[in-house]
């Protein structure tokens, strides 16, 4: 055993041949060094975001920063590939303070520092100041069961509008490649047809106030940040990968109101399938993305709210629904099926459309 852990050891580069391997990729198995890793996790971000055309010189771009492994990774990458290959970009980082205590207020300190270390502008905007509700606030009413709609719906909203105060062109999000399949997965579970159409594009939202993008979209979540089974040939006890290797400044803990969210079992599920073939993840993706959706299923057309003016497919959007059910101490009239808020709106607020829980992207949804 100890002459078979010496020759792993002492295994070179796949790619340069030099230097001793550090890690196998997932995606390719691979073993390859430090630096040949550096390289190549950059530069198929780099050639993802030329290949979309996701960027345009002297755009203004917000990312969205939670102070997490994947935004932070996107913060630091983005910023060099700016710098390295002259994007010509004005770049912000852009939190949401939904109003965990132990969780928020703990990994937006992470953000901040993020703020000093890259040298980008932050703009954090609150559900306490676009809602008049915190999280806290809202699971002491409701409980735990249904609070991830109910923050996937606000946070998507918050970023939009935190990106509207900024004036930027794009919101990049952390999306990456496992988060995408999980997505897949859960649309075709929930037979969410109009989520379905569009969950693997890498820019959405260009039809509405500001375009979303997805660097991350063919970007292992192995390789952004450490995890359990990643097979490391330099120390079997050390788990290294990008986030690790850099000594990036990241918040690891999950959020402390979705133990029980849809999302997880997907997850799961994912990840015994990438145990069993590696390249199922970008398999899933692929599926995804051949989809083509009957000409004869009728897709919501999107308007306006009445009520805030925000992207709407019914006569109110989803976090008025919401909101008008917390503010009249009735949250439940806003999840699932509803009639309605009263017997004025028994027929226009019908949830028909983005009934589905749209938590988050640690817990549920993701609304791309």
């Amino acid at each position: 055993m100890a002459e078979n852990h010496k020759k792993a050891a002492g295994r070179l580069c796949y790619l340069c041949n030099q230097r001793r391997a550090a890690l196998k990729r997932p995606k390719t198995l691979e073993q390859i060094c430090r630096e040949c890793f550096y390289e190549v996790f950059e530069e198929e971000i780099h050639q993802v975001i030329v290949k979309n055309q996701l960027f345009k010189p002297g755009e203004r771009i917000a990312i969205g920063a939670s102070g997490g492994k994947d935004s932070t990774v996107l913060a630091y990458v983005l910023s060099e590939l700016n710098r390295r290959h002259n994007y010509g970009l004005d770049l912000f980082l852009l939190s949401v303070d939904e109003g965990i205590t132990g969780y928020r207020d703990d990994s937006l300190e992470t953000v901040k520092r993020n703020e000093i270390q890259y040298g980008l502008p932050l703009k954090i905007v609150s559900y306490k100041d676009l809602y008049g509700w915190t999280m806290d606030e809202i699971v002491k009413m409701i409980g735990l069961k249904n609070n991830c709609t109910f923050c996937g719906v606000f946070r998507r909203q918050a970023l939009d509008r935190g990106a509207a105060l900024l004036k930027v062109d794009k919101l990049v999000t952390g999306h990456n490649a496992d988060d995408i399949a999980e997505t897949v997965l859960l649309n075709i579970l929930r037979g969410d047809i109009a989520r379905l159409s569009r969950c693997t594009s890498i820019t959405t939202g260009e039809d509405g106030p500001i375009p979303r993008c997805k660097p991350f979209k063919y970007t292992y979540e192995k390789e952004i940040v450490i995890y359990p089974h990643v097979v490391i040939v330099e120390n079997l006890n050390k788990m290294l990968t990008y986030a690790y290797f850099k000594r990036l400044d990241y918040f690891s803990t999950e959020c402390i109101y979705s133990p029980n969210a849809y999302r997880g079992f997907a997850r799961e599920f994912i990840k015994d399938l990438e145990r069993m073939r590696p390249r199922a993840i970008l398999d899933i993706i692929k599926s995804g993305e051949d989809f083509r959706i009957s000409t004869s299923t009728k897709m919501p057309e999107q308007g306006t709210c009445e009520r805030c003016g925000y992207i709407s497919s019914q006569k109110w959007c989803k976090a008025c629904v919401l909101l008008e059910g917390l503010n009249k101490g009735l949250p439940k009239l806003g999840i699932g099926r509803s009639r309605g808020l009263d017997n004025n709106h028994m027929k226009d607020v019908k949830q028909s459309n983005g009934t589905k829980n749209s938590e988050g992207k640690q817990c549920g949804s993701l609304d791309f």
